[in-house]
């Protein structure tokens, strides 16, 4: 008497090797979750680093802007020299810092992060243009008296005082910004990680008959 044969579609538990358990990550499959999620924080700790650069920023378009002097009369405030350009000079300041801080956000991100990413370019940028606008305001807020009227009659008739300190072309506030996006993408281009060539498998050659066979050598 022969034990009964188990029929061909009932398989006991555990030997189907289609079954995965419930939950189990598959062999060579990577969790994407702890990455994401790293990924997102090392954007947000760039966003801020970068925006608390644009105090520095807004210090040195304060000490290296040229002032611009104006003298009041008993009726209007006049330019002292009318033929000056110090009252561009501010927005040229603004943009030559701001290319520099740029380029030097990008490089320090890029060497601390070299694996880059979406989220990492995307908190740089944002960062670059908060420190921009950081940079701006802080600088207009720490300058000369905005109320020129007042610092008129503060000064006195005649008497020289500084225009306030402000940034016509808006558009410099986007110095930062794409400069460090170019220069993040160049280095990226240029020293970032790539992936490893594919090996080519070359099957042997059939030497065909009456030839020797010199695969193996």
């Amino acid at each position: 008497m022969t034990a009964p044969l188990t029929p061909p579609h009932q398989q006991p538990p555990g030997d189907d090797p289609w079954q995965t358990h419930a939950g189990a990550t598959a062999p060579g499959t990577v969790e994407e979750g702890p990455a994401m999620k790293k990924e997102l924080r090392d954007a947000v700790v760039v966003a801020l680093a970068v925006t608390v650069a644009g105090v520095a920023l807004g210090l040195l378009w304060l000490w290296l802007a040229p002032k611009v002097p104006l003298i009041a009369d008993d009726k209007a405030v006049f330019l002292k020299d009318t033929e000056g350009e110090e009252a561009i000079g501010g927005d040229g300041t603004f943009i030559l810092l701001a290319l520099g801080f740029g380029a030097l956000s990008a490089a320090a991100v890029f060497l601390c992060r070299r694996g880059g990413g979406i989220a990492l370019v995307v908190g740089l940028a944002a960062g670059s243009l908060l420190a921009s606008l950081l940079a701006w305001r802080l600088g207009i807020w720490l300058g000369p008296n905005q109320d020129v009227v007042a610092a008129a009659r503060a000064a006195g008739k005649g008497v020289t005082f500084d225009a306030p300190l402000k940034l016509d072309a808006k558009g410099a506030l986007l110095a930062w910004p794409v400069t460090a996006m170019a220069v993040h993408l160049g280095l990226t281009a240029l020293f970032g990680p790539r992936d490893p060539d594919p090996v080519w498998q070359v099957p042997p050659l059939d030497p065909g008959p009456g030839r020797p066979d010199t695969s193996g050598l």
